[in-house]
């Protein structure tokens, strides 16, 4: 089953019941800052796993450049809640949305087949996804491996300028993982 990116504003994933949220600007320069304040809510459980911190500041480094432009006047919203078993955000930025959300997942689509297919000559026309507005710094990465990380849903809203997202992780009982 290939993943894709999905447009769903009534996904449940947006609902924003009981969430923390914070607002920042679109200064580039603090997009660590911004993750940091974020995570510090996040129990110990799950700081450390699978890349939490870093997920988020993707996120929010998107809605920053390619969402708001890197306009100081405009706001990054986040909705964002944790617990040892999951943790839950929604981000939103003040632009007109990702456009191209369909030919993003035809081309992850033609990625994976070549990777399947171990056609290593072909694959290299599926490294980098880029669209008009990219500069040398894009390339679509991050929202491969966001795919892959938010396993509980990852879906923007029906503006395509918000993201809602969810990682559950297995419950411990004792340090050990139980199913």
């Amino acid at each position: 089953m290939i993943k894709e990116l999905r447009v769903d504003g009534n996904d449940p994933l947006f609902d924003k019941t009981g969430m923390l949220y914070k607002e920042f600007p679109s200064d580039f320069r603090q997009i660590r800052y911004f993750t940091l304040l974020i995570v510090q809510s996040a129990p110990l459980e799950i700081k450390g796993i699978n890349l939490l911190e870093q997920q988020i500041s993707e996120i929010i480094k998107n809605a920053v450049k390619h969402g708001n432009k890197c306009d100081p006047k405009k706001k990054v919203k986040v909705w964002y809640e944790f617990s040892p078993e999951h943790a839950h955000l929604i981000v939103e930025d003040e632009g007109s949305g990702f456009k191209d959300i369909e030919k993003w997942n035809e081309f992850n689509r033609k990625r994976l087949e070549c990777l399947h297919k171990q056609d290593f000559t072909n694959l290299g026309d599926y490294v980098s996804f880029r669209t008009a507005q990219s500069d040398d710094n894009d390339g679509g990465n991050a929202l491969f491996a966001a795919l892959e990380y938010w396993n509980g849903g990852f879906v923007f809203g029906d503006k395509r300028n918000s993201i809602a997202m969810l990682k559950q992780y297995p419950k411990k009982r004792h340090g050990i993982a139980i199913e």
